[in-house]
């Protein structure tokens, strides 16, 4: 951090520590029909979302982020739940969208300042919110309504599996939404509350100025007494 700053010149690195997570090969593309999927809601039900963390369908939703969505592929680190979505087109179930879930970060003032906690409830119970890192309908996919419905069924089950998985329930779900890019209209169609912005700073800012797009942060509370819960620092 000094050095970065200008206080110190640190000498050149002389090694550089081979980091397996840092050097991972991109998810593979895989052959998968990519024939139109449109029509109304109602016509590729039913919808089944499948956890697939930990199955013989991770690399599959790995593949579609990675080679589908903007950001492509991350890796998550900490708890995390991989979902992807299969509908129905006449009679055979295809691939329609993947929805990725993993550990809220740590500080989040808009979020923080919703819930109303204090710094240690937030430091003991962090682990009962859930962020929404990817959502991916995929782009031969043009099916009204569908973002928001997979929205709402996420709401319905995601607390359950992350207990199975994990131990502990989720109580409010958040995300990000870059305004340059998209409206968010899905989540806000699912009843997701618009919370504040980001500051455009990033978690490991020592400058103190914007360095990256503003971003609003949206919110979805999953329990009727979501603050009592995340409040209690006994837990």
């Amino acid at each position: 951090m000094l050095h970065r700053a200008g206080e110190i010149e640190l000498p050149a690195v002389r090694q550089v520590s081979l980091n397996p997570l840092a050097r991972r090969e991109p998810p593979a593309p895989m052959l998968i029909d990519t024939t139109p999927i449109t029509g109304t809601l109602s016509e590729i039900q039913p919808i089944d979302l499948q956890q697939v963390r930990r199955t013989a369908d991770e690399p599959l939703f790995n593949s579609l982020m990675e080679h589908h969505h903007y950001l492509a592929y991350e890796q998550p680190v900490g708890e995390h739940l991989k979902y992807l979505a299969w509908g129905l087109q006449e009679g055979q179930p295809r691939p329609i969208a993947c929805v990725a879930w993993s550990s809220a970060p740590r500080h989040l003032g808009s979020r923080d300042r919703y819930i109303g906690w204090s710094a240690e409830a937030r430091r003991r119970n962090i682990r009962f919110i859930a962020y929404n890192t990817r959502f991916l309908i995929l782009p031969w996919v043009t099916v009204p309504h569908l973002a928001s419905h997979l929205l709402g069924r996420m709401a319905r089950l995601l607390s359950q599996d992350w207990e199975r998985v994990y131990g502990h329930p989720i109580y409010f779900l958040e995300t990000f939404v870059d305004p340059e890019r998209f409206r968010g209209t899905c989540y806000r169609a699912a009843n997701w509350v618009l919370l504040g912005h980001t500051t455009g700073r990033g978690k490991d800012d020592h400058t103190n100025r914007p360095n990256r797009s503003i971003k609003e942060v949206l919110g979805l509370p999953l329990h009727r007494r979501f603050r009592q819960l995340l409040e209690e620092t006994g837990r």
